[in-house]
């Protein structure tokens, strides 16, 4: 109990005691008979209680006998009635039994409603208006209803925090015109008692007792409609807490998150004295201020590191959504403008609209708040839980700037006692039942095939925005997981990066797709697909180039660049585009250069925020994929190939080999096998260097592709022997044989010594044909 109200009831039963003590010193009656008749009545009738609606209180009609008191007795005869009345009422049959003090303060403020009224009714003010008795009786029964439920409304108001009116009105206001029908009555019994006999009078009893029963249909039919408007309010809080249990089930990093912010607000809202409406819908608020996460995909809300500014861009829209989405439910007090406000910063620096100071609601600037200490004070994907004091401090660090002074001020002063308070009231009902394997329903019962074309024929209007934003965002998030699944299953390079195509298109739409391969400090494309496939196949684009290039270089996003300034074609008319649009990223890997991909659009600014940051989102994974399918590649290759003269190695000539006898029986046709070897090629390393023996190595192989048909096979067997399979050559005669022979080695002495730079290379030994094998061999 608070010092008011102490301070209070002390001055009720000091001044009630003194007035009882007083009137009962100075008690006399003229006829004892009489008056012990109306107390006896008086006792019994107190006894009919009825149970007060919203309060834990009674009320009797024993009233009606301390009107008559009033009007024919005196004021000790009077006192007496009342207190005795009270007193009767307060120990019989009560649901809880009162203390001393409640039954003292109860008879004190009867004493004092009493006298109150008899002061009033025999005033000089009133008599020297010579009004008739009922204006009389009238006024009296206002003075005496108002004494009589004001003092108990005032303690039910100081010791539980609420409104005096509130409670006075909610409590006692409805009964008004049952004090007047008892005034009736008094005025009644009076009237018998003064001119037939007061034992006559007696005979008013059936009708006090009608009235009570009447009285009692009357409040238990009050009390059925209270107990079905707090049903039915129930029910709307479970609602709302079934929506809340609802996005704790998609984020389940804030488990407890919504519970614990609505005790924290609600505290913090009592000590600022805000109205019930104002409560109510800061409850509601706290439960639902992050239902608008629906529309955001999960894999922002439970990234694990910090957001790129497109996802921050995102999550931005979860205040509007949220109060889109509680905007049809019309609540009867101010949800919506909390919620869509309650990421809004005290100097208007906060988000969706700006609002700064006291132009943010109330129930906002407590939200902030709450859900700030909350966040810092929970484990994130991100970062550990803080301490609580330590969480304190930062939201401290903010006053002013980001939050309201008063709300932080009041926050510091009970954050350990919200605390206290938020764990004793934490429970695990809320937790549903994600983990559970349903074994039924293992195949789809009807219609899953058919049902995109249905919906594609009926053709239904377009669902609201914020509708739109959660099924995209489902959307969203299974398009990704399939992406990010389909990308590891192949380690082929055009298999990857065709199915990245075909799955990338239906997050971001596009009209050509180019993905750009860094080598040599160029770009050269690896992938294209769409409109101008030509023109995009055929761009080599210098690092820091045009529009890719420059991405590849800054290794910085471009939204809606500009498609021509492209390398490549900006010197050429027969060149050019129809593409207006075009959206770049670099796909970063952990070792490979910088490469990129770009999508194109023929419109222009055809990509959005949301489209960069899907591509973003996704631009990781893309560059692990690329680079490892890079290595399988070039690790197949150089499994086959000689390193250093691109020729097929030893392993593959003897596959090919294998692969051309067994063609050549099969089909008897010959086939001519030419071991080559380079003379002196040993003095040539030991007089220039091995570095100049590449160089010879690397000419000779390619002047021998030269030399050789398209479908002829030229290999280095190793060193500085070459062998070349020539497939469907006939020998014949001997001379002609030395002839093809002597022309090949003198082509090939020509072309050497006009591509080799190097001086010693003109004395080098010529090439000579070794060998020859026939089909039968």
């Amino acid at each position: 109990m608070s010092g008011k109200a102490k301070l209070y009831i002390s001055f009720v039963l000091t001044v009630g005691g003194i007035l009882i003590a007083n009137e009962m010193y100075l008690w006399e009656s003229q006829d004892m008979l009489r008056y012990f008749s109306y107390l006896v009545l008086a006792i019994l009738t107190s006894l009919l209680k009825l149970n007060l609606p919203g309060v834990n209180g009674t009320l009797s009609l024993f009233f009606i006998f301390v009107l008559f008191g009033i009007q024919q007795l005196s004021l000790p005869e009077t006192i007496l009635i009342g207190c005795s009345s009270a007193l009767a009422q307060c120990v019989w049959h009560s649901r809880v039994r009162p203390t001393v003090y409640q039954v003292a303060f109860n008879v004190c403020s009867i004493a004092l409603a009493i006298a109150t009224t008899s002061y009033a009714y025999h005033s000089e003010f009133l008599r020297s208006r010579h009004l008739d008795m009922a204006p009389m009786m009238i006024i009296s029964t206002i003075v005496f209803f108002t004494m009589n439920t004001f003092p108990v409304a005032a303690v039910i108001s100081l010791t539980e925090g609420k409104r005096l009116g509130k409670v006075w009105y909610e409590c006692y206001f409805w009964s008004f015109p049952y004090y007047l029908v008892g005034a009736a009555i008094a005025s009644l019994i009076g009237a018998v008692d003064h001119y037939v006999g007061w034992q006559s009078a007696l005979l008013i009893v059936p009708v006090v007792y009608l009235i009570y029963r009447s009285y009692g249909l009357y409040l238990a039919r009050v009390h059925d409609e209270k107990k079905h408007a707090e049903e039915i309010a129930s029910l709307h809080l479970r609602t709302i807490e079934a929506l809340a249990l609802a996005i704790e089930a998609k984020d389940h990093t804030t488990h407890d998150h919504l519970k614990r912010v609505q005790i924290y607000a609600m505290e913090i809202g009592k000590s600022l004295k805000l109205s019930s409406a104002e409560l109510e819908a800061l409850r509601a608020a706290a439960l639902l201020h992050d239902i608008g996460k629906l529309a955001v995909p999960e894999h922002i809300i439970s990234k694990p590191g910090k957001l790129t500014r497109e996802e921050f861009e995102k999550m931005k829209i979860h205040p509007v959504v949220g109060s889109e989405i509680l905007a049809r439910v019309r609540f009867p007090y101010p949800v919506t403008p909390i919620v869509r406000s309650h990421h809004e910063k005290w100097d208007g620096s906060g988000y969706p609209d700006g609002l700064k100071g006291e132009e943010i609601p109330i129930g906002a600037r407590i939200l902030a708040v709450v859900d700030c200490l909350d966040a810092l004070a929970s484990d994130r994907q991100y970062r550990r839980a803080l301490p609580l004091h330590e969480a304190m401090n930062r939201v401290k660090a903010d006053s002013g700037t980001a939050f309201d002074p008063q709300v932080v001020q009041i926050m510091a002063s009970r954050y350990v006692e919200l605390e206290q308070m938020a764990v004793s009231q934490q429970t695990r009902k809320g937790i549903l039942s994600t983990d559970v394997k349903v074994e039924r329903g293992l195949e789809p019962a009807a219609g899953f095939e058919n049902a995109a074309g249905t919906v594609a024929e009926t053709g239904t209007e377009q669902s609201d925005d914020f509708l739109t934003s959660i099924a995209s965002a489902r959307q969203e998030v299974q398009q990704l997981f399939e992406l990010a699944q389909d990308l590891g299953n192949s380690l082929s390079l055009h298999e990857t990066l065709s199915l990245l195509a075909i799955r990338l298109k239906k997050l971001v739409p596009y009209e050509s797709l180019a993905i750009y391969v860094q080598r040599d400090e160029v770009l050269k494309p690896e992938y294209v697909s769409g409109e101008n496939f030509r023109l995009f196949s055929s761009l080599e684009i210098p690092l820091g180039q045009g529009l890719s290039g420059w991405v590849a270089e800054n290794r910085k996003a471009i939204v809606n660049g500009n498609p021509a300034v492209e390398s490549g074609y900006l010197n050429d008319e027969t060149k050019f585009t129809t593409m207006r649009s075009a959206l770049a990223i670099p796909l970063e890997g952990l070792s490979s250069p910088v490469n990129v991909l770009t999508l194109y659009h023929s419109e222009r600014d055809a990509f959005t925020k949301d489209h960069l940051r899907v591509l973003l989102a996704i631009a990781a994974k893309v560059a692990l994929s690329i680079e490892n399918a890079m290595r399988y590649q070039q690790a197949e290759s150089s499994a086959a190939t000689d390193y250093l003269t691109g020729l097929p190695n030893a392993r593959s000539l003897f596959l090919h080999l294998d692969s051309e006898m067994s063609r050549c029986r099969r089909l008897n046709s010959p086939l001519v096998v030419l071991v080559c070897d380079m003379n002196g090629f040993k003095q040539l390393n030991d007089r220039v260097g091995h570095l100049e023996g590449n160089r010879v190595l690397h000419g000779v192989a390619s002047r021998l592709k030269d030399c050789c048909r398209e479908y002829d096979y030229v290999a280095r067997m190793g060193g500085d022997e070459f062998v070349l399979v020539l497939p469907g050559l006939r020998p014949t005669r001997s001379k002609p044989k030395r002839r093809w022979s002597n022309r090949l080695q003198s082509r090939l002495d020509r072309k050497s010594a006009a591509s080799i730079n190097s001086p010693s290379a003109l004395d080098m030994p010529a090439t000579r044909t070794m060998a020859r094998m026939p089909t039968s061999s």
